[in-house]
């Protein structure tokens, strides 16, 4: 959208430019990518840049004070109510989609929250890889663009997430937790964690427990593992029914990132409780009780916890609303529809939406999660999923890039 650089760089896309930077994306990584990597950056405006990190910042002081926080446990089901949760998450994001106020002004509205890992490895790795092929091949992006934010660049950005990820263990007694890593479309931010940090992607089903303490197999040999990067994904757990060699409510001698509480605490189920102006209302549907508004042609209907973007009703009717069980309204939310600004124009005159997510990363002893960095996905279908792009280009996971770090 920074029209200083959108034009330098439709007028020299080309097919072959894409195909070789997934090549060198993928030879960095050394893996293939399994998922839709869109074939440009969004260029971010500095005024969007810096709106967006204060509209971030702002949702995350008020979702991590203590009196929410207390309250928002509620959300925790007592089958995974894990011991040791933390004051503050170690990873939290905000998610915004890029919309156009009245004024024409870009501006984001909130589609969601985590505080759940996400691709922090990997967007170091592919932001080096296409700033270096900008620099090198197109004429008028020889330009030091970041994707960073709070003064960091490359190296103090991998050095945070060294000591949010690590922290004071040795790598090889710190895991990426996830089930049969090697399958999962994420593998590549697992690779590009390995390479950042020399944590090894780990399934739970191949631990062994002793005690309190937890092992892993390496070379012939037991090793315990004091620290746990968690990618799992509570729904996937269920679905798959797979037997852990231990339980999450076990207290175990280990320690997390992010702790995985926060994976309920934090997430759909918080933003009724948000008041901030990029938040959109949203209600539950026990909220909402018998008060259903009459024009729903205004809303989206999302179960609190799901993955990318499963059981999402973009297009909701009263039927659906009264279709869900009273029992598990609770689990549904109820929220005002959101805008998304076409405003990516491709070679060919079509137009690509954005979403924005605002990383923030704590350290064991930090006293707040920092803003880092962010990733983008780009869509031109009616929600941003996999579903409704088939067959599109232009789409998919991407960076977003300003000229300079942001503040």
């Amino acid at each position: 959208m920074d029209p200083r650089f959108r034009p330098a760089y439709n007028a020299h896309y080309s097919d072959d430019f894409y195909h070789s930077y997934l090549d060198a994306l993928s030879k960095r990584l050394g893996c293939p990518i399994p998922f839709r990597v869109a074939e440009t950056p969004f260029f971010i405006p500095p005024q969007l840049r810096d709106s967006l990190a204060e509209a971030a910042r702002g949702i995350v002081a008020q979702i991590t004070k203590p009196e929410l926080v207390a309250q928002l446990k509620k959300a925790i089901p007592p089958a995974v109510d894990v011991p040791g949760m933390d004051a503050l998450p170690n990873c939290v994001q905000v998610d915004f989609a890029i919309t156009q106020n009245a004024s024409g002004e870009l501006e984001g509205k909130v589609v969601e929250l985590q505080a759940f890992p996400s691709l922090y490895a990997l967007m170091v790795v592919q932001h080096q890889v296409l700033v270096a092929k900008l620099r090198k091949e197109v004429p008028g992006l020889d330009r030091p663009f970041s994707i960073y934010f709070s003064g960091l660049d490359d190296q103090s950005f991998v050095a945070k997430l060294r000591a949010a990820v690590v922290a004071d263990e040795d790598p090889e007694e710190v895991v990426l937790l996830d089930l049969h890593p090697e399958t999962q479309k994420t593998f590549p931010d697992f690779a590009a964690t390995k390479l950042l940090l020399d944590v090894d992607a780990v399934c739970p089903t191949t631990l062994v427990k002793d005690g309190r303490k937890l092992f892993r197999k390496k070379n012939d040999k037991l090793v315990q593992v004091k620290r746990i990067y968690n990618r799992i994904v509570f729904d996937e757990l269920e679905k798959d029914a797979l037997e852990l060699p231990f339980r999450y409510t076990d207290d175990l001698d280990v320690s997390w990132c992010s702790h995985p509480n926060w994976y309920w605490v934090l997430s759909k189920y918080t933003l009724p409780f948000v008041d901030h102006p990029a938040v959109p209302k949203a209600r539950t549907l026990a909220q909402i009780g018998s008060d259903i508004p009459a024009d729903l042609s205004a809303y989206v209907m999302k179960p609190l916890f799901s993955y990318a973007g499963s059981g999402v009703l973009v297009d909701v009717t009263r039927d659906d609303v009264l279709r869900v069980p009273e029992e598990q309204k609770e689990g549904w939310l109820l929220q005002e529809k959101i805008t998304y600004h076409p405003g990516i124009p491709m070679p060919d005159g079509n137009k690509v939406k954005a979403e924005v997510r605002m990383m923030f990363l704590r350290a064991p002893g930090d006293h707040k999660p920092e803003l880092v960095l962010n990733l983008v996905r780009l869509s031109r279908g009616a929600m941003l999923g996999v579903d409704q792009n088939k067959n599109l280009t232009w789409v998919g996971g991407s960076v977003g890039l300003f000229d300079e770090g942001g503040a």
